[in-house]
Formats: structure tokens, sequence, C-alpha cells
């Protein structure tokens, strides 16, 4: 049985989620109510049977190595199995990541001690669920040095992602990094297969690569860098992330910026979502503090707490409140007459009577006073709050109102 090591890159900056990563890593964000986005990368490595997982982690670390600690503390040390948060150390130079394959070049030093096969290289900031098991078959069927997961995607989004090219039997032939004119599918010109971040290396032959990589003078990056560099000298598949999909939708979302982030919690929401978070046969782990239940409240006529096509978590009081296709964390408290569409609170958050909110992320432990508008006038918004070019607010976390 090969020996699978599980090596997340947790550390990016998350520059586009601003406000949101203002005081936490991009993986460390909330999301779908009760989760952080690395949950699911993490509950798919657990689904998948991967029990030796690092997390390299380096901006604004602090929540996402607590979130780790106290939710993911879930498997038998005694048996050498591990989650562990790891930050950066360093050990190298005095530099900082410089880009993905520099990140793992810089805790080499784990491979050496792990001694693994092979190793899976994932993403922190993906949503998505996949059985890594069936990717590794492929990879040892065909003799792979690498295996990269593809996705299929309409070619107008090639600028957001790397985009591979193969031959018939998935052998990667070419590969560009965010090009403006990419190469699509044979027999379909309206399609690419994009790149998920989703690697298989043989140690042997990445330990190799990223030394000759680290010695070059280079973005130190596994898209621009080792992967175009490993299809002239070595044996590089793409996998179909089709035959891995546990969802049966091929649902994969790069959660990166204010709006994806928005849809993709939204996707969430509807009548039949393409995530399905209530299925026993993948469910999706995460650290949940003790709350108790929801609760809506009647109080009198026009009084009435209600919630349609929304989420609610534990702790949640709707006390005469009216909450539409939104998501609530836990512990949010909504008073009378307030009206919530369209929208995201993050854990604590407290509506005061009056307040109405729409298309509104609102961070944690933020107070609405009593009568406030957020998403109904979006220029006085702007002055206050982030607005994005397609209208969604955000309110920063703990701001005073």
């Amino acid at each position: 049985m090969k020996k699978i090591l599980g090596m997340i890159l947790a550390g990016g900056r998350g520059e586009r989620l601003y406000p949101l990563t203002r005081d936490r890593a991009k993986p460390a964000v909330p999301f779908g109510a009760i989760y952080r986005i690395i949950d699911f990368t993490l509950s798919n490595c657990i689904n998948s049977g991967i029990r030796w997982i690092y997390a390299l982690t380096q901006y604004k670390s602090t929540s996402l190595h607590r979130h780790i600690q106290l939710g993911w503390n879930i498997l038998s040390a005694p048996l050498g199995e591990f989650i562990e948060a790891v930050p950066a150390q360093q050990r190298i130079d005095e530099h900082w990541y410089q880009g993905t394959a520099d990140a793992i070049f810089q805790n080499i030093y784990t491979l050496q001690v792990e001694r693994p096969d092979l190793v899976l290289i994932l993403s922190g900031d993906h949503i998505y669920k996949m059985d890594y098991r069936k990717m590794i078959a492929f990879h040892l069927e065909k003799g792979s040095d690498l295996t990269v997961a593809a996705i299929r995607m309409d070619w107008r989004l090639s600028r957001e992602f790397g985009v591979i090219e193969v031959d018939r039997d998935w052998r990667m032939v070419g590969f560009q990094e965010k090009p403006v004119e990419p190469k699509t599918i044979p027999g379909d010109p309206k399609g690419i297969l994009a790149s998920m971040g989703v690697y298989i290396f043989n140690t042997e032959v990445l330990v190799r690569r990223l030394i000759e990589d680290a010695r070059s003078d280079s973005s130190h990056d596994f898209g621009k860098d080792i992967i175009p560099m490993m299809i002239e000298k070595d044996q590089v598949f793409a996998f179909d992330f089709r035959e891995a999909d546990c969802g049966g939708t091929a649902y994969w979302r790069d959660v990166g910026t204010i709006e994806a982030y928005y849809e993709a919690n939204m996707d969430l929401i509807a009548v039949t979502p393409q995530l399905n978070l209530y299925d026993p046969q993948w469910p999706i782990f995460t650290y949940q503090p003790t709350f108790p239940p929801a609760k809506t409240v009647w109080i009198e006529e026009g009084r009435v707490g209600t919630a349609l096509n929304s989420i609610l978590s534990n702790g949640c009081i709707i006390s005469g409140g009216n909450i539409k296709r939104s998501i609530l964390s836990p512990n949010v408290r909504v008073h009378s007459y307030v009206e919530i569409e369209d929208s995201i609170l993050f854990e604590g958050v407290d509506v005061g009577r009056n307040a109405k909110i729409r298309r509104t992320i609102i961070d944690k432990e933020v107070q609405i006073p009593p009568g406030m508008e957020i998403g109904y006038h979006l220029n006085e918004d702007a002055k206050r709050f982030t607005v994005t070019t397609s209208g969604i607010v955000v309110v920063p976390k703990g701001i005073r109102l």
C-alpha cells in the first residue's frame, strides 16, 4: 500500500476577498454558515482515506491554526495519523514563500521525515467534493510522475485559470497559465480543461524538480514553472474531475473574490443545490461551538419570525423578523420588523428593529442599529463599507455603527 502525504497550501493573502481577509487567512474565511473554506479540502482528504496531512500556513494564520486545533483533532496519533498546521519558518533562507512550489520546497524536510511514496498537493481555498482515491488509482495505472486534476469550463474563463492541453490518452502535451487565447478541448471549441490546483506527485520526482526550480530564476510556481518543465521531462497526465466528483454535478468553485464567494454561498440555498451538504456518504466536517437550536418567534400580528429559502445555524433567534434567501451563521439575532434578503450574516451579528439588509455580507460580531438600511443606497454604503462592482456590500468584522 502506497503512503500518501497530503500538503495543503493555506498561506495565501486573499487580497481580493478583503475585508473578509482583514483579520484571517483566506482558507479560514467562514463559508456556508458553519464551515470554513478549508473544511472542504480537509473533508475530502478524510473521506478519501488520507491520514497524513500538513496545512502550510503563512499570513494571518492565528484563527486558521485555532480552527484546525479545535475542529480537526479527529485522527489517531498512536497510529501515526495527523492533521498539522505548519507555519512558514524560513528554514531555507530569510524569505517567506515566493510561490506555490517554493512553499513545498521550504518544507521539503517534511518529505524527508515522512518519506511518502506520493505527495497530494491541494489548495485550501476551493469548494468542491472529490474522492482523491480515484485520481490516485489513475496516477498509478498510467505510471505518471505528475497528475493534475482538470475540470471542463467555458473558454471565456481562460484568463482566470491554468489551461491544460491533452492527447487522446489524457497525457498532458501543453499547459498555459491564464491565456488570452486558450487551447480548447478537441471537438469542443468553446470548452477548456482548467487546472483545479490538485496535484499528485511521485515524491522522488517532486523533490528533484523542486530543487531544480529553486536553483533557477523563476517565479517558483507550480502552474507557471513546475508543470511546464515536467511536461518536457516526465510522464505528466491530466485527470478528469468528473471521474471522482462526489456530488454528481462537477461542482468546483474558486472563491477568491467577493463575487465568487457570495455566489457560491447563494448556491447552497437553491431549491436543489449543486453542492449537497446533506450527503451522509460524504460529510463535510468542521468545528462547531455549543449553541442551542435555532428559534423563530411569533409575538403578535405583524411580528412573525420567518425564514424562507434560507440556512439557519444553531443559536439563531429570529424574533419577529423576515429572512429570505439568506445564510445565518451561529448565534445571529434578528429583531422585530427586520427585513433581510439575499445576504450572509456571520457569527454573532445582531440586527436591530426595523433594519433592512439586502445583498450584504456582514462579518462577525457586528451590531446593526435599529432602522439602518444596508444594500439599498450603494453610494451611501460605499462611504462606510466595501461595495463591489456588482453591488455586494461587505461590512467588516466588529465595526461600530
